[in-house]
């Protein structure tokens, strides 16, 4: 029990006098949710002091916003410096907030934010490889780019404080921005759907992979420098603006999405639950860079619970970090499905319990990808490949069979920061679906 709160496999189920609201409109549920802490052990966003998020806060710091000022007021009152603010802060989400919202309640669009010496027809134009060549762009309109990427990122990513809990009212969504937490420790966010996090100025990588990348800059949400941070019970998605929607230019995908929760900059102590990953490409990076340096020791991510549902690659893809994955269903497929779990450069992954739902043509070889790393334990998790009935497979075995080198099955540790027991596998699809992403949770 929380209170008079039933929790049930990660959600709260209010009993009937719930309904109540008070002067701010808030029923005791929703008052009683945004003071909740991440329980003892459940993941590593318990560890060290554990994850209580803006449970402190006094009355005069509860809000609820409605618009992208409002959020901005609530975290402090000025965007450029609100993740300093470490007074604890509770912060209701009502409908759809959108980043390109400016001060005067209109909505922005990529036009706004350009620099005026950018366009996207000059750009095309001047680093079409077979003008510029198959070197990095460079001079002055790849600078107004930099400019552009400057505009949008001082309007569309919200900076988050140290201390703050971030609840959504139900149908509550966070359109068009970047939620970034960022020095900030001991913050929770739930019940949200992000959506749409669009880059208006994607960058041309010519030497990225054999033939060339588009890379945008912005994700739905990313965790850096921080720790103590507890993502739960929300919803990323690409909203009514899919990748496979774009345009292609120079042969490749115009990509203006980047992730959808990543961990990186050597944040640590992070517990993402019961959440839904719906259609995206690239979901979940945690680690930014092979460099071996402040990372080591650092990135500790447990996931368990979510949903990854035609997803394509990065669920997650791991560098450095302890990374314990169990209990998360995976619904797979589709022509540009590359992989599930990326092992990467020092990476500790413990993936147990998991249930993989493959499509045709997505085999159990194909959810491993060895990112130079070496090592991951791995044990109890199943798999459906086509209509074949679900089986128990070792994700290991499956991997090296059809690849070199070898992958080795210790990671080094066992995890212990689990505050449940862990579910059978063929139980995780029952539950996941029935419990995971926004809307679940009764306010």
């Amino acid at each position: 029990m929380v209170g008079s709160l039933l929790v049930v496999s990660g959600a709260l189920v209010a009993p009937a006098t719930a309904s109540a609201h008070g002067k701010d409109g808030l029923s005791w549920v929703a008052r009683l949710l945004g003071r909740q802490v991440l329980s003892a052990d459940d993941g590593w966003a318990a560890a060290g002091p554990g994850t209580t998020g803006g449970s402190a806060a006094t009355a005069d710091q509860v809000h609820v916003v409605r618009t992208r000022a409002e959020l901005v007021q609530a975290l402090g009152g000025d965007n450029a410096t609100n993740r300093t603010n470490a007074t604890p802060k509770i912060i209701y989400v009502k409908g759809v907030v959108d980043g390109f919202e400016h001060v005067d309640g209109q909505l922005l669009d990529c036009a706004d934010l350009a620099d005026p010496e950018y366009s996207l027809d000059a750009y095309l134009a001047a680093y079409d490889p077979a003008v510029w060549g198959r070197v990095a762009p460079s001079g002055p309109l790849e600078q107004a780019r930099v400019r552009s990427v400057a505009n949008q990122t001082r309007q569309t990513q919200i900076n988050v404080g140290p201390n703050t809990t971030i609840v959504g009212l139900r149908g509550a969504t966070l359109a068009g921005l970047t939620l970034m937490v960022d020095t900030a420790n001991n913050v929770i966010v739930r019940n949200l759907t992000f959506a749409d996090a669009r880059d208006c100025f994607p960058a041309w990588s010519p030497t990225d992979g054999d033939a060339g990348n588009w890379n945008s800059q912005f994700d739905l949400m990313s965790v850096r420098r921080s720790e103590n941070v507890w993502v739960d019970h929300n919803t990323f998605t690409d909203g009514d603006n899919p990748d496979s929607g774009l345009p292609v230019y120079f042969g490749r995908p115009y990509m203006v999405h980047d992730g959808s929760l990543d961990v990186t900059h050597t944040a640590s102590r992070v517990t993402a639950s019961y959440n839904r990953f719906v259609a995206r490409d690239k979901v979940m990076l945690i680690g930014s860079s092979n460099t071996v340096g402040p990372d080591v020791g650092r990135l500790d991510v447990t996931l368990h619970h979510n949903l990854f549902e035609g997803t394509m690659q990065r669920l997650p893809r791991v560098r450095f970090g302890r990374v314990d994955i169990y209990n998360n269903a995976y619904r797979l497929g589709g022509d540009a499905f590359g992989y599930a779990i990326g092992i990467g450069v020092q990476s500790a992954v413990y993936a147990e319990n998991n249930h993989f739902t493959l499509g045709d043509g997505v085999t159990a070889a194909d959810l491993l990808y060895d990112w130079d790393g070496t090592v991951l334990t791995e044990r109890g998790n199943w798999a459906r490949e086509g209509r074949k009935p679900a089986r128990p497979v070792s994700l290991l075995a499956a991997y090296n069979a059809e690849h070199e080198p070898d992958l080795g099955g210790d990671a080094g540790w066992t995890p212990t920061l689990r505050s449940g027991p862990v579910l059978p596998a063929p139980l995780v699809p029952l539950v996941v679906q029935a419990l995971a992403g926004a809307g679940r949770l009764p306010v």
